[in-house]
């Protein structure tokens, strides 16, 4: 937005400008900001200070602050505006809803760039499909994008990735989270997509949405507010979606039976290591038929950065083999993560498995079900983390099970459980951090080697 005039920055925002700082004049602002932020312990120089209201601070407040760490200007309530004009610099706009703000300043530059949107959702492996995005897109040459980061999937973080992408920026891939009904249709209205990917549709959230059909309905809003003309890349075995569509839509269907099955050619790796499980090949198609759609064809050898705790491989000491995919769990991507486990160990199979929340009065039935597809898939070690996974735990009906009641106690004991040669799985929902787990195998067990 460097190249936007304070003046279009506050007509797109739906903000009132109060103070704008001629870019003329030695030491003032630049005609425009770099990025948003949030965030006034980031801000750095020619950011624009967004100041939302939040449950214990309000970020307002900090306005002034930034302005005169740099901050190129700062946009806040009008409660905090007399505040923020007291800097000595900085452009200064209000609005009463600095959220729909950044929303609409989000959307507009959206425009501006004319670039091609990719959105993606799905109950699993939105992150992993997003990354497979970026990688065929950057191996075929697109290499002016800008995707996701981190977990910035929300309503606030969805505009921050757009408000980041510099001008000349092609193609923005923007993952979508969502908590409730209507999340979705609200991430697709700021960032009007062109290609719009549902990975799958399963139990998640189901102690918000209470059916799997409700998930499918929430997931869907991608493809109703899709525009005319637009590509929906859907999964060819999903029924609960065909309702949704659009005669107005370019259809896709991947997977066994869809129109694109298979990727012949095309190796996937990720620190060299060629990417082989059932999952990530099915997210591949996803991908490549959203990566077609945007005028680019998958071929050979495509390297993929895999977002943190998304099943990354490490080989520690004594060829112990940690897959840390420890961000997120539901009964869908526990069955990829144990399928994998089975296809991949050498030797013995070790899987810590933590709580899935969010499933709802069936929690105990789903975790339980998750300890038979463990015994089934030749788990030889299983250590059973939390209230709900102690289920999960009797489900198995293995020998070597190990209940702890917390993360902590998980990184105490799962060290002294590991031998030479095992591969290790680490999984759960976000919440029980299991981090610490693959953490203290690190400490234990020091190696280097990606495997």
């Amino acid at each position: 937005m460097h190249d936007r005039t304070p003046d279009w920055i506050a007509a797109a925002a739906g903000a009132r400008l109060l103070r704008a700082v001629d870019p003329t004049r030695e030491g003032s602002a630049a005609a425009g900001p770099r990025r948003a932020v949030i965030d006034s312990r980031v801000v750095l120089p020619g950011d624009l200070f967004v100041g939302l209201p939040g449950t214990q601070v309000d970020g307002g407040r900090f306005a002034a602050q930034t302005l005169a760490a740099g901050a190129w200007g700062a946009l806040v309530h009008p409660d905090h505006a007399d505040a923020a004009q007291e800097a000595a610099a900085g452009v200064v706009l209000a609005a009463d809803d600095p959220l729909l703000a950044l929303q609409q300043l989000a959307t507009a530059w959206r425009r501006q760039l004319a670039a091609v949107v990719i959105g993606i959702t799905g109950s699993t492996g939105k992150t992993s499909t997003k990354d497979l995005v970026a990688a065929m897109l950057r191996a075929g040459g697109r290499d002016r994008l800008i995707a996701t980061s981190q977990n910035f999937n929300t309503e606030i973080g969805l505009p921050l990735t757009v408000l980041g992408a510099p001008p000349g920026t092609d193609t923005l891939v923007l993952e979508k989270g969502m908590r409730g009904p209507g999340q979705i249709a609200q991430l697709t209205r700021i960032s009007e997509p062109d290609v719009a990917i549902i990975t799958n549709v399963g139990p998640v959230h189901l102690e918000l949405l209470g059916s799997v059909a409700a998930v499918a309905a929430a997931k869907a809003e991608l493809l109703t507010s899709l525009r005319p003309g637009g590509t929906a890349v859907i999964p060819a075995d999903e029924p609960l979606l065909e309702q949704y569509l659009r005669d107005d839509l370019q259809i896709v269907r991947f997977g066994p039976g869809g129109d694109i099955e298979d990727l012949p050619g095309v190796r996937l790796l990720s620190e060299g290591i060629e990417l082989t499980s059932a999952h990530m090949r099915r997210n591949a198609l996803a991908a490549a038929a959203a990566v077609r759609a945007a005028g680019i064809e998958p071929r050979g050898d495509i390297e993929v950065a895999l977002s943190a705790r998304r099943g990354q491989r490490e080989r520690l000491a004594g060829g112990v083999i940690v897959v840390d995919d420890c961000y997120n769990a539901n009964p869908m991507s526990m069955r990829a993560a144990l399928d994998d486990l089975a296809a991949t160990a050498p030797a013995r199979r070790v899987a810590v498995l933590g709580d899935m929340l969010e499933l709802g009065p069936d929690e105990k039935r789903f975790h339980s079900e998750i300890g038979v597809h463990a015994r089934d898939r030749g788990v030889d070690v299983l250590v059973v983390v939390g209230e709900r996974a102690a289920y999960l735990g009797a489900g198995s009906n293995l020998g070597n099970v190990h209940a702890v009641p917390d993360a902590a106690t998980a990184a105490r004991l799962v060290p002294t459980l590991v031998q030479d040669g095992d591969t290790v799985l680490i999984k759960a929902s976000r919440g029980i951090g299991l981090e610490v787990v693959a953490e203290a195998l690190r400490a234990a067990r020091p190696g280097e080697d990606v495997a």
